[in-house]
């Protein structure tokens, strides 16, 4: 278990020693004392900056990439874009889910097809039990599904599944509908949350959002997602 000093996390942080001692004592951070100093732990940071992409602004989830970077060395897997980690195997463009359950259910079996997720089972419980403590669903009707920590023993690489209802359903708590639906299956925390972050960039952009949900083809969505992301900072 990695574990960081105030002095080492707070760069990483991109704030002040003084003010992240402020929030570790308020507990508005993960935080731990050893020894009388505040100790860090990696998964923890990790986790409580996931809870900061579903409501972030572009310019907030441009810094959490490169937070990432700073967590630790980039490898080629852990940068690999949106695009890539989109199947054409893994998309299904209309579901026919009508409830939050059934549409977790053909998302895993629409992952199945990938031939990388190994046990569908385990991934659907993962996501009952994410989504029981924290709705991934977001204000603009996307929802990121994704089980509390990556499932590495059952994938055999990342990718992303994809797919869309004909029209919303109830799956935020907030009582928006949701119709797009993503899959994030990753092997690592870092590349988790990268991911999280990029895809949620991707999905502030202006005119994304409505062009995907005019899109039936899927060779056309993951063009999109291409243009898109290369048009990124």
């Amino acid at each position: 278990m990695e574990v960081y000093s105030i002095n080492q996390i707070a760069p990483v942080l991109k704030l002040d020693t003084r003010q992240l001692q402020r929030m570790a004592e308020r507990g508005d951070i993960p935080a731990r004392k050893v020894g009388g100093e505040w100790r860090f732990t990696h998964s923890e940071i990790l986790e409580w900056l996931e809870g900061r992409v579903g409501g972030g602004n572009a310019q907030e989830l441009m810094e959490l990439e490169k937070m990432m970077e700073r967590l630790g060395a980039e490898t080629a897997l852990e940068n690999r874009p949106i695009s890539e980690l989109l199947l054409l195997d893994g998309m299904k463009v209309p579901l026919r889910g009508r409830t939050g359950k059934s549409i977790v259910r053909e998302m895993v079996e629409t992952a199945m097809q990938t031939n990388l997720l190994w046990d569908p089972d385990a991934m659907e419980t993962a996501i009952f039990e994410r989504e029981a403590m924290c709705p991934t669903a977001l204000e603009n009707g996307a929802a990121l599904l994704h089980p509390r920590h990556p499932m590495t023993d059952i994938l055999g690489d990342p990718f992303i599944a994809f797919g869309r209802t004909p029209a919303g359903v109830p799956f935020a708590s907030n009582g928006v509908l949701t119709d797009v639906f993503f899959l994030i299956c990753s092997v690592n925390d870092t590349q988790h949350l990268r991911t999280l972050a990029r895809l949620g960039r991707i999905l502030t952009v202006p005119d994304f959002l409505p062009q995907l949900r005019e899109l039936e083809d899927s060779s056309e969505i993951l063009r999109l997602f291409r243009e898109t992301e290369a048009e990124l900072k």
